[in-house]
């Protein structure tokens, strides 16, 4: 955007000097033509009222001698033209046949008094030639032709136009250099507002309040409009702030008559026959459901609070930890959970956050794996970040199914029939992206799922 306005700034400024250097560059090159035709002129007038006498006496040739001293002072050529056109007496090699020199011959023959050229250009080598009519009491007698080379003037126009042109250039770069100051001015609140705007997200699923941009500088309009921008973050700010509030007082609430619900249901054990008894099981089942449901919500709750400051934690004591807890849930289906990669070192994550995430990833390879399976966990660091990785071998997930694993509450169609709320993936997402983290699905060759995520090294 900066260059953009630059040249925006650059164009209008090479418009007003081409308005203003060509008028200019005109204006003095008819300066110094003119300054020559008047100079010619008079010569040639000059030459016009001598030779009076001489045509009456019908003795042109006695001025030949003073042309010839012309011409070689001033390297001019002259000739004498009679009534007929033909030459009777000249200084320098002339030729009156062409076209431009016998009309203007004509003209002088008929009493018209010679006009100003076109404009002299540096590029043009063509000489000036004025023909002015010898006038005896109002009687054309012949005509004064003579030939001025324009090197001189073309040389002084080239001289002066390039001095224009160089001073346009100064110009221009003092332009630009006194247009960056003022384009870094006017964009440098955009700047701001673009960074803050990449920050936000980041903030907002992290539970950080968002940095103020600030409006200090800049035209009124982009302060007014930064003052608007961060207002709108910490209204965003303050409504997630009272969602996660609002989760987690919700959580909290419903657990205590969910655990009243369970404790009446099981006292029911023994006082219900029939049919009861399989709905009363059904029942159970649900408030076992509801109860992982809420600690699911309060753990997301907690992930994503502000006020919870990540940490570094020793990743692989963690990932060995929470591998040997696993172990007898995965001993009781033959399922061998398998430590592969390097030492990991220290990562920052929140508190708790490797054992979080791990839970539900060894919980999810447990639930879809088959019996008598392995489930791959693989610890690496590469370029400041360390990768944990969990595979399964169980079905997986489709291709177009990757991206929406990690939506609250969504599940694949093909697992309605494996219990689970949908829950651990987003938390295990929401607990990554809290600290800069990523996370990524991918399906490996041989069938399975793999989940990979990286948190910030130490």
């Amino acid at each position: 955007m900066r260059s953009r306005l630059l040249g925006i700034v650059l164009t209008l400024v090479v418009i007003v000097l081409v308005g203003m250097g060509v008028p200019l560059g005109r204006g003095v090159a008819q300066t110094e033509q003119q300054e020559m035709f008047l100079d010619r002129l008079t010569d040639t007038t000059r030459f016009a009222s001598v030779a009076q006498r001489p045509f009456i006496d019908d003795q042109p040739w006695v001025l030949e001698s003073e042309l010839r001293r012309y011409h070689e002072l001033y390297g001019i050529r002259v000739a004498l033209l009679g009534r007929d056109g033909q030459v009777v007496a000249s200084a320098g090699v002339v030729d009156v046949t062409s076209e431009e020199v016998s009309d203007l011959v004509r003209g002088a023959l008929a009493g018209r008094q010679p006009a100003a050229p076109d404009l002299i250009v540096p590029w043009d080598p063509s000489e000036l030639v004025l023909a002015e009519p010898v006038l005896e009491a109002g009687e054309v007698q012949g005509a004064v032709v003579t030939f001025s080379p324009t090197s001189k003037t073309r040389t002084e126009v080239l001289v002066w136009w390039t001095v224009i042109l160089v001073a346009s250039m100064l110009v221009l770069v003092a332009a630009v250099f006194a247009a960056l100051p003022l384009v870094r001015w006017t964009l440098r609140p955009v700047k701001r507002l673009d960074d803050a705007t990449g920050a936000l997200l980041a903030a907002v699923v992290s539970g950080q309040p968002a940095a103020p941009v600030g409006a200090s500088d800049g035209p009124p309009e982009l302060r007014q409009l930064s003052r608007s921008f961060d207002q709108m973050a910490a209204n965003v700010g303050d409504v997630l702030a009272a969602q996660r509030a609002f989760v987690a007082d919700a959580s909290h609430q419903l657990r205590n008559p969910l655990t009243a619900l369970k404790l009446r249901l099981s006292n029911l054990e023994g006082h219900v026959v029939g049919e009861g008894v399989q709905h009363q099981a059904a029942a159970l089942d649900e408030t076992n459901r509801l109860n992982r449901i809420l600690d699911e919500l309060l753990a997301m709750a907690r992930a994503g609070a502000p006020s919870v400051d990540p940490v570094a934690v020793d990743v692989d004591r963690a990932v060995a930890g929470r591998l040997t807890a696993w172990q007898p849930a995965a001993a009781a289906r033959e399922v061998h959970l398998v430590l592969d990669g390097e030492p990991g070192g220290t990562a920052l994550v929140p508190p708790r956050g490797v054992e979080t995430v791990l839970d539900a990833l060894l919980d999810n390879a447990l639930k879809f794996t088959s019996d008598g399976t392995l489930v791959h966990v693989d610890v690496r660091r590469r370029d400041g970040v360390v990768r944990i990785a969990v595979r399964d071998e169980g079905p997986g997930l489709a291709p177009e199914e990757l991206e929406r694993a990690t939506d609250r509450f969504w599940r694949s169609p093909a697992h309605q029939n494996v219990q689970g709320s949908g829950l651990g993936l987003a938390l295990v997402r929401q607990m990554v992206e809290r600290v800069g983290g990523t996370i990524r699905l991918t399906s490996p060759p041989g069938g399975g799922l793999r989940v990979e995520v990286g948190f910030p090294a130490v």
